[in-house]
């Protein structure tokens, strides 16, 4: 089964976390902490900078991995790096998501997640 190698930003401001709403695939309508692949010769840190860029044209400070999951999907393994982050310049706009939302530790288990950042969420709650 192949792998994927991906990072996801745990962005939280006060006491929320920023969560988004995949808007196409096979995962259409689920919730994931934002983030993506990690490309050739980059770090997972660098990685995940590019990507809130692309996706939210936000910059962030990454600043340190809270979580690793492995999680198999039926076409793939996924290896996911979460990192806790937080907004260094600019204002969170959806560039590929359908829908976004800020979420405290009661409402974290309120949205359907994909399965590797349900674990994630969870984990969030005792934090």
């Amino acid at each position: 089964m192949k792998t994927v190698n991906v990072v996801a930003a745990i962005i939280k401001q006060d006491s929320k976390y920023f969560a988004t709403q995949r808007g196409y695939g096979e995962f259409k309508d689920w919730w994931e902490f934002p983030g993506g692949k990690i490309e050739t010769g980059e770090t997972p840190k660098e990685a995940l900078r590019r990507e809130i860029k692309e996706e939210l044209n936000t910059m962030i400070s990454v600043d340190q991995l809270i979580k690793t999951v492995d999680c198999d999907y039926p076409a793939f393994h996924l290896h996911i790096q979460c990192f806790l982050c937080h907004i260094l310049k600019g204002h969170l706009q959806l560039l590929e998501a359908e829908n976004a939302k800020w979420l405290d530790s009661e409402s974290l288990c309120s949205v359907k997640w994909l399965p590797a950042d349900k674990e994630v969420a969870e984990t969030l709650i005792g934090k």
